[in-house]
């Protein structure tokens, strides 16, 4: 562990994909500010590279590239890019994910395909490549997103929920695979978060009103309070923690109703 102590990161590299904004975003400051040397991974480099930016401007050490996450070649040379720089690859977290609400009756066919490949082929790609360098160095932490969406769902939620729930059972595969090699794997799963992606909904009064009520805390969450979790998973705090869901919800899943009996 660190002198620092176990939550520090100090002299860990960690690669973070989605690191252009939201949850994803948060989450690389947040392994930065810890000591990491991070890599900010995104589909959308240039703003990648802004975070990045912003954070080297604040004395951390951070650096980005481009990486579409859906090609199994391309995640595998951007992982193995870092690994070969810097000698190692400590940390791997993943955060992109999309959702089309729809009911299961107006499902297309291309939009089944686009759900499944980013968030099932696109996270186990990020799984695979990462697993077959820290197995072989016999050491590291990976962590994907999954969702409240992979327990509880409501009308639209269909594909998304499923994908989420299949991130899990990847996750439980892939800690007792890469386990005896040293290897942590794990999951997040959020509830609502306010990010770029949420933001129409935030625009519905009505609806993200009554997503504030699900949560026992009767709020949403900001991107920092996902990141703070992912930081424990990743850090030697949490060197016995492997396989697990780690439920960041403010109770969402918790609750199962909201009548309160008389005198209580």
């Amino acid at each position: 562990m660190s002198t620092q102590g176990p939550f520090r990161l100090d002299g860990k590299v960690a690669a973070v994909i989605g690191a252009s904004s939201g949850i994803g975003e948060a989450i690389a400051v947040a392994c930065a500010r810890a000591g990491a040397h991070v890599s900010c991974l995104d589909l959308e480099g240039g703003k990648a590279e802004a975070v990045a930016s912003r954070l080297r401007r604040e004395g951390e050490q951070a650096e980005a590239a481009p990486i579409d996450f859906v090609k199994s070649a391309a995640v595998q040379e951007a992982l193995d890019d870092i690994q070969e720089r810097h000698g190692k690859l400590d940390i791997v977290v993943a955060t992109p994910s999309i959702n089309v609400r729809k009911p299961i009756l107006a499902y297309t066919d291309d939009e089944v395909d686009r759900v499944l490949g980013i968030n099932i082929k696109g996270n186990f790609n990020v799984l695979r490549a990462a697993g077959r360098i820290m197995t072989a160095q016999r050491s590291g932490s990976i962590v994907l997103f999954s969702s409240i969406r992979s327990l509880v769902v409501e009308p639209g939620q269909s594909v998304y929920a499923a994908t989420k729930a299949a991130i899990v059972q990847l996750v439980r595969t892939a800690a007792t695979e890469f386990g005896p090699s040293g290897v942590r794997v794990n999951a997040v799963a959020p509830g609502v978060v306010e990010t770029p992606l949420t933001a129409p909904i935030k625009a519905n009064k009505e609806w993200y009103d009554a997503y504030s009520a699900k949560s026992v805390l009767r709020r949403w969450a900001s991107p920092e309070e996902i990141a703070a979790p992912t930081l424990f998973l990743v850090s030697d705090a949490a060197s016995y923690v492997t396989g697990t869901v780690l439920f960041v919800d403010g109770g969402w899943t918790a609750a199962d109703g909201r009548f309160q009996p008389p005198g209580m």
